[in-house]
């Protein structure tokens, strides 16, 4: 039989300190008599985020340095598990970004994977079985270092298994895979065996943190089967892929929830066209991302309303340059508000299926929770609400579409 290649992705919670380290060894030990492994490694837990306080410490503005300093902690990951591994005799080497090497964009903090060369990668199997990858690094044609943006790691590993043609890529978390909601909001969640790549799409970027968005997107432009599984417990986790090959697609597969939003109103627009465009084109143009959109006549039938949400990060922004617009817009107020919460529902099976929005807005009508906005697409249906509802939306969502766990 021949061997196979296969990518394995931990992430920092997976490499936080030496036992953890010493676990994932055990567990790349396992799988290295039979295949040729590329292991990619987050920085321990918390690094990177300690990384970003010394930069804001500094105040550096420095592109270059600062993300020096943020792809600092995998050097230490893999340098640390390609020893243990040797200790095993296990053949291993550790390799950073630009040896590879991982060409990137000059997009600093969110570089775009612009090249990886398969031979080179190939050409490191010839004296070794494990390749140890830094994840979140890259390097531009200029020769400096960048960093991927956050999930920047999990998108190494689908870049990786992408350009070798892996057979498959497992990226190992500290849960056992994809739930139909939080686990710690609601106990009884299940565990989702098969995902589609959009579900898991409208899944990651609706809040669930299990993988990143951008890591899904490049899986699912190169079909490649995601599985993702726990690096603390052997059992089977959750696959990732192409729809056609789902037999059952289930009407809703999960509730997701997001706190990361902001919500602006400005209030006495002039209700005339073009408006819309000059509010959403000046927030574009400073690369603001607006989600969620909701627009209103005003009681006196002249001027509107308009809300919509960004990112918590984006508020302060955003608001700024709406104020610095008064004169172009030509409105009354501007409200924000930070103590709300994007809740969604997802599943391959609401495009053939009807009554599932009904279903929802009942939901949280029964439970005297009111709608502040909301979007759709083909597979999903979000709604914004007072933060404070959020654990008993969630909670009463999962229990109304009948998703909890059952004892077999």
């Amino acid at each position: 039989k021949s061997m196979s290649l296969i990518i394995m992705k931990f992430g920092g919670t997976s490499v936080a300190n030496i036992n953890k380290i010493n676990n994932v060894a055990k567990i790349v030990a396992s799988e290295s008599s039979n295949n040729k492994l590329i292991v990619v490694l987050s920085a321990m837990a918390g690094v990177t985020n300690q990384m970003q306080n010394y930069i804001n410490e500094i105040e550096s503005e420095e592109i270059i340095e600062n993300d020096l300093l943020l792809t600092s902690g995998e050097n230490v990951t893999i340098a640390i598990l390609s020893a243990i591994l040797k200790k095993k005799k296990i053949k291993s080497i550790p390799l950073l970004g630009w040896q590879v090497p991982i060409i990137t964009d000059n997009s600093h903090q969110k570089a775009k994977i612009l090249n990886i060369d398969e031979s080179r990668i190939m050409k490191f199997f010839e004296k070794n079985d494990v390749i140890v990858l830094a994840g979140f690094q890259g390097i531009t044609n200029d020769g400096h270092i960048t960093s991927l943006g956050r999930g920047g790691s999990d998108t190494t590993a689908v870049a990786i298994a992408s350009a070798v043609s892996a057979d498959r890529c497992d990226i190992y978390t500290d849960v056992e895979g994809v739930y139909s909601a939080d686990p710690n909001i609601v106990p009884k969640a299940r565990k989702i065996s098969k995902l589609a790549f959009e579900e898991m799409l409208e899944m990651s970027s609706t809040g669930a943190k299990v993988l990143h968005t951008r890591s899904v997107e490049l899986a699912m432009k190169n079909n490649l089967i995601l599985q993702v599984l726990s690096s603390l417990i052997k059992k089977p986790g959750t696959l990732i892929l192409d729809e056609k090959k789902l037999i059952e697609k289930e009407i809703v597969s999960g509730v997701s929830y997001s706190k990361n939003e902001s919500k602006i109103t400005i209030s006495g627009i002039p209700d005339k066209p073009g408006i819309s465009a000059k509010i959403f084109g000046l927030l574009a143009s400073k690369n603001i991302n607006v989600d969620m959109i909701v627009q209103n006549i005003s009681q006196d039938g002249i001027s509107a309303n308009i809300t919509f949400t960004v990112p918590n990060s984006e508020i302060s922004y955003a608001k700024k340059i709406l104020q610095n617009n008064l004169n172009l817009i030509g409105y009354h107020s501007i409200k924000t508000d930070e103590k709300v919460s994007k809740i969604s529902v997802i599943g391959m099976g609401m495009m053939s299926q009807s009554g599932v929005a009904q279903k929802m807005f009942k939901t949280l009508a029964d439970n005297s929770i009111n709608i502040l906005a909301i979007s759709t697409s083909e597979i999903k249906i979000s709604v914004l609400i007072d933060e404070k509802f959020t654990n008993i939306a969630v909670q009463s969502l999962h229990n109304a579409y009948n998703l909890e766990y059952k004892d077999e």
